[in-house]
């Protein structure tokens, strides 16, 4: 099979890196199944939500525990990492320097630490108002959702890190170009869950 013939859900390099392009094909494939595992665990963390929504147990509410404003920054902030990383990833593709592909990696990171920042602030701020996760299966099921979206952006995180030592040890050589087109397709998976996420939890939660 022809370079020209492997296409795949991702950034594809067979015009500017045929060799990595056909390299990565198996292992964005086998990516790919790993992001469809863990959509269904957030599939289910959703459908506990809507499930254990009205049970608050005479505690707190969505309508007393969700700030429209702090839920739209992180949004924004989320959003605008996606377009980032996708400099990043057009970076890598058609300039191939590591000192571009870097700093759109820092700046995504920047934007990361600062969604999962904004996130901590509402999480303690809620607790401190005892709107705890033991106090209903309303607030269990929220914290068990948002939360796990949040250690997924912390890995993310943690991921870039690796990526820009890596980038500035080995350069841009054909498995670190692999690794950020995997890691490209993780955060963006993240922004789609996140975009879920402010829909159902607090768009609808606000909702009278």
């Amino acid at each position: 099979m022809s370079t020209r013939e492997l296409k795949h859900a991702g950034l594809n390099l067979q015009q500017t890196d045929p060799k990595t392009h056909e390299e990565a094909e198996s292992r964005v494939f086998g990516f790919w199944v790993f992001l469809m595992s863990d959509a269904v665990l957030f599939a289910l963390l959703f459908a506990t939500y809507g499930v254990m929504l009205s049970g608050t147990a005479g505690g707190p509410g969505t309508q007393n525990v969700y700030e429209m404003k702090s839920a739209f920054i992180e949004t924004l902030l989320l959003l605008s990492s996606s377009f980032t990383f996708g400099m990043a990833s057009l970076a890598m593709k058609y300039e191939g320097k590591a000192s571009r592909i870097s700093v759109w990696l820092a700046v995504t990171l920047i934007l990361g630490l600062g969604f999962l920042g904004m996130e901590m602030h509402d999480f303690v701020k809620m607790i401190g108002e005892g709107a705890t996760p033991e106090r209903s299966g309303f607030l269990s099921s929220f914290f068990a959702l948002v939360s796990t979206h949040g250690l997924h952006v912390l890995g993310g995180s943690i991921w870039i890190v690796v990526m820009l030592v890596q980038l500035s040890v080995f350069g841009v050589t054909p498995a670190v170009k692999t690794r950020i087109l995997r890691l490209g397709l993780f955060w963006h998976f993240l922004d789609i869950i996140w975009v879920g996420i402010f829909t159902i939890v607090y768009l609808q939660g606000l909702t009278p």
